[in-house]
């Protein structure tokens, strides 16, 4: 099977190639010519698997020079106990009777992303072997949050690799910042970018399209790749999981074979959702995808009007991860679904000229009649989490909570109950700030935890140490003279019950602040308290593999 650029359908490549030059020279991004087909039988006889089998018979599918046996002892390092806390590696969960949610994130850094990037250093490294490419691979990632440290674990220390990490300074979390800045490894390297996701993607592109600059490295021994979803061998790992799906509800008696299920997936770059494309085009059946955005909501606007305009506010929100305007994935979606790389090269020159494009007719129908979307609010998805706690007993992160807040109002505004998988992109132990306020468990996360994501804590803490001080001075000025003005009028205390409540409403004032200040010192120091009954454990991932 050859990969071609969806800007140049005259560059082929075998798979092994396409998987070491991550990104096409011409900017485009690398797909199959044709997508293998999976029959019910074939789907009922990977129920029957493991996930490692799951993912090494699927993945042959796409790369002819792999064997099955080398895929499978890929896919055995990649989702083994060392790496998941759980065999079934993305296993899948009922919330309700028709929603269900397949937790993705049970690997070392506690995201999806470890779905690909746990899988994609061997496939790089054993790509190189089969190309004979000798020289050193320069790994360039731009982040939104989680693919940064999945990336840096994943190909930590791994011979002949060296990765550098870029994420937007301030676009992050202050969770996914820690697993990245505090990453080890003698080849890894992470770099802030002042800018949003969106700036720090662009520039990668720019440096991959750069000759000169591949020609001075290739003199010194190096080259670049990716490993970013723009990658094919970041891309084809997740495809496994919608098919993994599948075969659990099959396994769990919950459909019968050939039932159509739907799947809603919290997305900002479109790969994610895309793998789950490709999953229905082999033969899955698989019903809507629903794309689920936060307020960056270009993806909703583009599936409803065939219009891509990034040319619009960006706003960080509390699911960092999706906060992105360029979509680099939708190009693979008009590729496939246009059959024209001069069509595609269109798009995308008129997108870096003028940062919007609009589509044929012909495509929109063919988008809209694969995809559904929508969006909500920080406000919105903090509501559905809260609600998904006390209702169902489940605990949602951010981005998952988005996706459940669009598929309510999807169902609500077709009236389509199909039975639908939610992907859960990651822990909710990531975005504990976010996850707090939401649940109510701590009542002053509400009101500071956005001073919390932003990294002012210093600042915070020392105003609120001021604050506290001078209230309390405050307090004590004013109870002394009360005191000393009614004894100079001869009225005892206790004779002036107002006095007792004026007093018990200064200390009910001042107290909160002054817990407010040992908050903030926690906050500070990265530690946050909670009455541990309102929470399930941590993932043991999470336990293992977080930094203190």
């Amino acid at each position: 099977m050859y990969y071609v650029s969806t800007r140049d359908a005259g560059r082929r490549l075998t798979a092994s190639q396409a998987i070491v030059e991550g990104l096409s020279r011409d900017g485009g991004l690398y797909l199959p010519e044709e997508i293998p087909q999976l029959t019910m039988d074939e789907i009922k006889a990977l129920a029957a698997l493991s996930y490692p089998e799951r993912a090494a018979k699927l993945m042959k599918r796409y790369l002819d020079e792999f064997t099955e046996e080398e895929l499978l002892g890929f896919a055995k390092s990649a989702y083994g106990p060392a790496k998941f806390d759980t065999p079934a590696a993305a296993p899948v969960v009922r919330l309700t009777e028709n929603t269900y949610i397949q937790e993705l994130w049970h690997g070392p850094t506690c995201a999806f992303k470890d779905m690909a990037l746990q899988m994609l250093p061997y496939l790089l490294t054993a790509s190189l072997r089969k190309t004979g490419e000798e020289k050193t691979v320069c790994i360039l990632v731009a982040t939104s949050g989680d693919t940064g440290k999945a990336a840096l674990e994943g190909f930590r220390d791994v011979d002949r690799t060296k990765i550098l990490v870029f994420y937007p300074d301030g676009g992050v979390s202050e969770m996914q910042k820690l697993q990245m800045v505090t990453q080890e490894g003698k080849n890894v390297g992470v770099c802030a970018v002042r800018g949003n996701f969106d700036d720090a993607q662009t520039g990668v592109k720019r440096i991959f399209s750069d000759e000169a600059l591949r020609e001075e490295l290739a003199g010194r021994g190096y080259f670049l790749s990716s490993a970013n979803s723009i990658n094919w061998g970041r891309l084809l790992p997740q495809i496994v999981y919608y098919v993994s799906a599948y075969c659990d509800l099959l396994n769990a008696g919950t459909i019968e074979a050939g039932t159509r299920v739907n799947f809603c997936v919290p997305t900002g770059n479109f790969g994610n959702i895309l793998s789950g494309f490709y999953a229905k085009r082999m033969g899955v059946p698989i019903g809507r995808l629903i794309c689920a955005s936060n307020e960056n909501n270009v993806l909703t606007d583009f599936i409803k009007t065939g219009t891509y305009d990034r040319n619009r506010p960006f706003y960080q929100t509390a699911s960092p991860s999706m906060d992105i305007l360029i979509s680099s994935n939708l190009e693979r979606l008009l590729s496939l679904l246009s059959g024209s790389d001069e069509e595609v090269r269109g798009y995308m020159q008129k997108l870096s000229e003028t940062g919007t494009y609009t589509v044929s007719d012909r495509v929109l129908r063919a988008v809209q009649a694969e995809f559904s979307c929508g969006f909500c609010t920080d406000a919105q998805g903090a509501q559905t989490i809260g609600k998904t706690f006390r209702e169902n007993h489940y605990l949602l992160d951010t981005h998952t909570a988005v996706a459940c807040t669009v598929l309510d109002a999807y169902r609500s505004g077709t009236g389509d109950q199909t039975l639908t998988v939610v992907e859960s992109t990651a822990s909710p132990f990531k975005f504990c700030a976010s996850v707090l306020d939401a649940l109510g468990v701590l009542w002053a996360t509400s009101l500071f935890s956005t001073v919390f994501r932003s990294g002012r804590q210093n600042r915070f803490y020392d105003f609120v140490t001021r604050y506290t001080m001078a209230i309390w001075l405050f307090h004590g000025i004013c109870l002394a003279l009360y005191f000393h003005l009614w004894k100079a009028a001869g009225i005892s205390v206790t004779a002036a019950p107002w006095m007792a409540a004026v007093g018990a409403a200064l200390v009910c004032y001042g107290m909160p602040v002054l817990i407010m200040a040992v908050l903030s010192r926690l906050g500070k120091a990265g530690i946050i308290v909670y009455p541990a009954r309102y929470l399930p454990p941590a993932p043991a991932t999470m336990l293992r593999k977080t930094p203190h």
